[in-house]
């Protein structure tokens, strides 16, 4: 008896999942440190400067009865963020859209959204990781780098790391986000800080008292920082050569950045005209082409970042255990 089965016509296929996934995405997060933005702009410019009244120094002596007091002078500062244009497209074919299963344009403005966010997340991040100032290192190896260049392998960061930024922040009287500074750490880095023993680390009071961090393998809030983990995190590839480890070690050694700072550490300005805004903006450009074949999907933003209060913002640089 015949029987027609599957190796006897050419009907079978194999059959496609009509949803694509996308990939691994970190969130974007520098963004929300910037809190001083133009209120009262003058005009559209191709820079916004925003300016600093200094206070005057503590006037402590007594005064004289039968003198009249010196008058001083005023002092300010000032900031300035240059815009910038950014930008990338996507240009699909009508072929590709005649002949996929998916919907392509609609992954084209998916795939554009999140290169707008991506991309001026880490444009805010070079900004925050370019400053000279408020520099610490990490502690954990036999000897305190001088430099980026001399970060150990073993040069990992510290609980105390974080009390020295945070006493540093209070002495500068840096004003607070509701209570906690801001921080934002490489999880490469976190892991070190919450495998720190001792009764002064991260993980004694998690350890003995509240576990929930631990179960949920975040740091959470520790000496008045809220910490944000993000693999977008500034890292110096191979910045130092590993010259200063106790170990001897002449290895290149990657450093990475971990910033906390207070409120006003960073300035945001943009565009308001042509439809710009404080985020980028999806655009769909002009269909031109003679056969009206190609369809572009862009995002543009018109606008820069500057750090406003340097005295606001401090970064750890460091090795990790797990790190190249």
């Amino acid at each position: 008896m015949a029987i027609t089965q599957q190796s006897s016509l050419s009907v079978d296929q194999a059959a496609y999942e009509q949803i694509a996934y996308f990939a691994l995405r970190s969130e974007l997060l520098f963004d929300q440190a910037a809190d001083v933005m133009p209120t009262n702009q003058s005009m559209p410019g191709s820079s916004v400067v925003f300016t600093k009244y200094a206070d005057l120094s503590a006037a402590t002596s007594p005064l004289t009865e039968d003198t009249d007091v010196t008058p001083v002078a005023m002092s300010d500062s000032q900031v300035t963020v240059t815009l910038t244009e950014y930008g990338n497209a996507i240009n699909t074919s009508a072929k590709l859209r005649g002949t996929s299963f998916l919907d392509v344009d609609m992954a084209a403005a998916n795939i554009i959204g999140y290169n707008a966010g991506d991309s001026i997340d880490q444009v805010v991040r070079d900004v925050l990781a370019a400053g000279t100032q408020n520099i610490f290192y990490g502690s954990g190896g036999a000897s305190l780098p001088t430099s980026r260049a001399t970060v150990g392998s073993d040069d990992i960061i510290t609980a105390n790391n974080i009390r020295r930024v945070t006493a540093s922040l209070r002495g500068k009287n840096v004003v607070t986000y509701n209570g906690y500074y801001m921080g934002f750490i490489h999880p490469d880095v976190s892991y070190d800080l919450r495998r720190e023993t001792g009764n002064a680390s991260w993980n004694a009071p998690h350890v003995a008292v509240d576990t929930a961090n631990i179960y949920n393998g975040e740091i959470g809030t520790f000496e008045s920082v809220r910490f944000i983990e993000t693999p977008r995190a500034k890292i110096f590839a191979n910045a130092s050569d590993g010259s200063g480890s106790s170990t001897g070690s002449s290895a290149t050694v990657d450093v990475y950045c971990t910033h906390i700072m207070g409120r006003q550490s960073l300035a945001k300005a943009y565009s308001m005209v042509d439809g710009n805004g404080p985020f980028p903006k999806v655009v769909q450009g002009p269909v031109v082409d003679v056969l009206r074949r190609f369809n572009p999907t862009g995002w543009y933003w018109l606008g820069g970042y500057g750090r406003f209060r340097e005295e606001a913002l401090s970064r750890i640089e460091s090795a990790s255990s797990i790190g190249s």
